[in-house]
């Protein structure tokens, strides 16, 4: 089963462009992203900039609309993800509990919809998304 833990940073939502993180928060985030590979459950892993570094693309109204940030409205915001494979939910949140976080940090665990999640009808209109993937992946 894949799941995506999702870092939720609280006050990230408007920190600067320019934030810095703090490195010995960042070598003990390392150790632990070490941990996940080495036990063979890490897919991938990246930060995000702060949203006052990015955009959003809305479409009340059925066109898009660009906003950029930071976004006045937003409570909490990722700040980072970790995609692994684990055998449950259990395991998941087991890993998530492992993260060396602030006490400013929240992480959320999503599992990852799978083809077989799907009824019938989804299945095939989706027809072609593993090659997708596939391609994407390289």
């Amino acid at each position: 089963m894949r799941f995506m833990m999702l870092m939720i940073p609280l006050g990230y939502e408007s920190a600067p462009p320019d934030v810095q993180l703090d490195p010995a928060a960042a070598a003990a985030m390392m150790k632990y992203n070490k941990a996940l590979q080495q036990a063979g459950v890490l897919i991938t892993l990246e930060g995000l900039h702060p949203p006052s570094m990015g955009a959003r693309v809305s479409f009340a109204g059925g066109r898009p609309v660009v906003n950029d940030g930071p976004f006045a409205e937003v409570k909490e915001v990722l700040g980072g993800f970790w995609m692994i494979d684990v055998a449950s939910r259990d395991e998941a949140i087991a890993w998530a509990s492992r993260c060396p976080a602030g006490a400013n940090e929240i992480i959320e665990i999503r599992q990852v919809q799978e083809m077989a999640d799907f009824s019938p009808g989804v299945q095939e209109a989706l027809a072609g998304f593993d090659e997708l993937l596939a391609r994407s992946r390289g």
